[in-house]
């Protein structure tokens, strides 16, 4: 199994529910599909570089699993055929950057306590 993070943005005129919703979706498609959710983390709505679909703003939300790599083609697919999702980008994490998320996770926790 491999490691893999995912980030996507959504389309600003959701609600808060809906926006939980369609999050929901994309990891019931994971966990349908055998992969294992390491973290999640929904950043908010923020301001983006560039206007896309003329809008400004979009919520962000990243997921990072583990997962086979034919998954991947799957969640992309279901991405493009959503409407409310605007970008979407999945990488692959190496060992490297797989520390570097599990640190990055367990800082946040600390913070949280």
């Amino acid at each position: 199994m491999n490691r893999y993070e995912t980030v996507f943005i959504l389309t600003p005129v959701l609600s808060d529910e809906q926006m939980k919703e369609t999050v929901a979706k994309f990891k019931k498609l994971l966990t349908d599909n055998g992969a294992e959710i390491v973290n999640e983390e929904a950043w908010g709505l923020k301001k983006m570089a560039y206007a896309i679909q003329k809008k400004s703003t979009g919520f962000y939300c990243l997921l990072e699993f583990k997962a086979e790599p034919t998954i991947i083609k799957t969640l992309e697919t279901g991405y493009r055929r959503d409407e409310k999702v605007i970008r979407y980008i999945t990488v692959k994490l190496d060992k490297y950057a797989a520390q570097y998320a599990e640190k990055r996770v367990n800082k946040f926790k600390k913070e949280e306590a």
